[in-house]
């Protein structure tokens, strides 16, 4: 009898344990999921609004959540910050090179410039370059979330390279930073400019403009 009983009772408590363990493994699965959420809701939100300008209830509220649980999540909003310029940079780069991908260098780089330099670009800065909707207030932001603007930059600085095969690598790299930072530049003034025929035509010769000086 103490026999039966016994083994009843382990029985149950190893099935309890294991109930336990799938819920905390359940519980873990969701806490990323919620965190991915967050970030990914902070990395469309700041762009839209800027940094400094958005608070985090309504930041919160975007993602569907209430503001007491974000430092269940983040030890503090500049976390948040650095981890969603990551995730907007490498989106960035990730979808240029799925729109270049299988093209020659000759073909990529017009393709590349047209779809960054584009008035769709411009218009929908919450789906764009995180360095052209936020370099202002980058400037100020924490080391941590400069690295991450740095290394996003670099990668698009790198992606460009790679189609300039005809040149001697150093001056790939050069130029590349150089076409890199026109582009950002060229579609940070075409939001600031308020003149329509003005601003399109700006994103329009500097595509042209990048493109002519690699003959």
């Amino acid at each position: 009898m103490f026999v039966i009983i016994y083994t009843l009772q382990s029985s149950t408590e190893k099935f309890i344990e294991s109930g336990g363990q799938r819920r905390m493994r359940k519980s873990k699965a969701e806490t990323a999921r919620t965190r991915e959420r967050i970030v990914e809701t902070a990395s469309k939100q700041f762009r839209r609004h800027g940094i400094s300008d958005l608070g985090l209830s309504p930041l919160m509220a975007a993602a569907g959540l209430t503001h007491g649980g974000f430092y269940r999540h983040f030890a503090s909003k500049d976390q948040l910050v650095s981890e969603a310029c990551h995730k907007a940079l490498l989106s960035l780069t990730g979808g240029l090179e799925a729109h270049i991908a299988g093209k020659s260098p000759q073909q990529a780089l017009p393709l590349l410039l047209e779809k960054y330099l584009s008035r769709t670009h411009r218009d929908q800065p919450a789906a764009g370059c995180l360095l052209a909707a936020l370099g202002s207030e980058l400037v100020r932001s924490d080391a941590t979330t400069r690295d991450a603007a740095t290394n996003g930059f670099l990668r698009l600085a790198g992606l460009i390279a790679r189609q300039l095969k005809t040149l001697p690598p150093g001056e790939a790299q050069d130029r590349s930073l150089a076409i890199a930072a026109a582009m950002i530049g060229a579609i940070t003034l075409s939001r600031i400019i308020t003149d329509a025929p003005t601003s399109n035509a700006l994103l329009r010769a500097t595509k042209n403009y990048i493109l002519n000086a690699r003959k």
